[in-house]
Parts: structure tokens; sequence; C-alpha cells
């Protein structure tokens, strides 16, 4: 039996952060099963940090954040502004993970969360990796990692393969600085999922993973080859975290589920899809 903690999103159960938000998300996690919820913090300046770490302690239940950049905060931008508004707001995100207990801030932390009309230039993925160096230089003072999360092609030009995220955070050089894993977009872009999980691990930057399925629906019925991914994670002896994240039309977050094409449901019970989900890991995964 592995140890890993295993944490949801908190788009399986709501779209905002108000306090009523928080505490239904916070407790219906912890009534699911979950160690750990991922906020979704794309405006991680008004995220109520405080209200958020009581409840975490409440529950006793962990939390860590997620974000994803915008074209106005886009640190892949050749535009100096651009990259300075990115850095301030991924500053803020480290202290927003700071101030509810957390360690982590993962996600799409290093272009916008979008598609593109072209392929991010050569001065534009410069910016992104001296941004991401100068962020984790402050994430390292608050004790905070930081972790990649390449995407698919439809939702970033800049990392779409663990090749590509392994290169770019070696030329970050930062120790806190790791690869997410996210099988959804692995299952696009990737041609091994054991290769990927194999590359990660060798490199010493294997620091996060999202389960999700192929449509972005319940654990199991899509085509993610979940077989495949749980060994290689027992082959590496993978110690992190394994977060579920799923999304559907019932639970609406004002820009992400435009962001990622959320347009239909593809359920409409929280609870039942949570508690479904964590089964699925334990008989698959054995946590």
């Amino acid at each position: 039996m592995t140890t890993n903690l295993i944490g949801i999103h908190a788009l399986c159960w709501v779209g905002g952060w108000s306090p009523e938000e928080a505490r239904r998300a916070i407790a219906s996690s912890k009534e699911a099963g979950y160690d750990l919820i991922q906020l979704a913090a794309l405006d991680p300046e008004n995220f109520d940090a405080d209200m958020t770490a009581k409840l975490l302690q409440e529950h006793d239940i962990l939390g860590d954040v997620s974000l994803g950049l915008s074209e106005e905060t886009d640190i892949s931008s050749e535009d100096p502004d651009c990259v300075a508004r990115g850095r301030e707001l991924l500053d803020t995100a480290v202290r927003l993970t700071r101030d509810i207990g957390g360690a982590y801030l993962g996600g799409v932390l290093f272009s916008k969360l979008g598609k593109y009309a072209a392929p991010v230039t050569e001065r534009g993925r410069a910016n992104s990796v001296e941004s991401i160096a100068w962020v984790a230089d402050r994430a390292a003072e608050a004790g905070v990692t930081l972790g990649l999360e390449f995407c698919n092609r439809y939702e970033t030009n800049v990392l779409n393969t663990t090749e590509q995220t392994l290169a770019f955070i070696e030329d970050v050089d930062r120790p806190n600085v790791m690869a997410h894993l996210d099988v959804y977009h692995m299952n696009i872009e990737e041609v091994s999922f054991a290769g990927a999980v194999h590359a990660a691990a060798a490199a010493g930057r294997f620091g996060y993973v999202h389960l999700g399925e192929s449509h972005r629906g319940a654990l199991g019925t899509g085509s993610v080859p979940f077989p495949e991914f749980f060994a290689a994670l027992h082959d590496v002896d993978y110690q992190g975290v394994l977060t579920f994240e799923s999304f559907s039309s019932e639970v609406v977050h004002p820009t992400l589920s435009s962001n990622l094409a959320i347009w239909r449901n593809t359920w409409t019970d929280s609870m039942q899809l949570a508690k479904d989900a964590r089964a699925f890991i334990r008989e698959n995964y054995g946590c």
C-alpha cells in the first residue's frame, strides 16, 4: 500500500470561493476521503487566505494552489509590462500559498492558459525562464515549491511535453521547480506514459500529478491508460501528491471554465464523482 497524499480540485465542488463555497468545498473534500484540496486561485489578490487557512485547519485537510496566467499577465510575452504584471501575480500567488499553510503552487505558471496563434518566440521563452527563476527564488523564501504543469497544444505554446518541461527546468536552474504531470494532457501529447514518468523521475524533477480522464469526467470511463501510468509511478517510487481533477458545466468558474472549453455536463453529482474517483485511485493505485 502506497502512502501518497490524495487531493481533489476545488472546481469539482464550487465555481467561486465565497466563505460558503469555501466551507462546502473543504468539508466535502474531507467527507469524500481526500487529504488535500487544490484551490483555483486565478485571482490571488482577491483570495481570502485567512478564512481559507482557518477552514483547512478546522477540517484537518491540506491545501495547495494552482492557476494559469492570462493574456495580460503572460510572462512568455515579449511585452515587458505584461511580463512584469505576470511576475507580480505569481509573487502574490506564492504568498497566498504560504498564507493558507500550503507548500505547492502549480499550474500554467509559464505562459497564458489558452490557445496561441503562433509558436513561442525565443525572447518569449527566455522571458518565461527568467521570470520563473525570479519567482522560484521568492517561493523558496516562502517554503513553496513551483510545479510547471505542461499542457496540450490548445492551452499553451511553451510546454506541451515532459521533455520540453525538463529542458525548461534545467534552464531555470532552481531546486524548487518541478515538473507537474497531468494525464489528461499527456494523453494528447506524450508517446509513452511510462517514458514520461521515468524521464521526470530520472531528472529528479517529478513533483506533482493530476489525475483526470480524457473527457474530463469520471476516472476510468475514458481513454487514459491508467494501468500503465500507475505502474510507472510504482516503478519510480513516486512519493508526491496525486490530485483528481474533473470539470463539468455543472460547476462554472467565471474564466477557467471558458479557458478549458468546458461546454457540457460530464457529471452532475459532485459527491458521487469525488467518492467514485477516490475509490478508483484506491483500487487501481493502492492508496
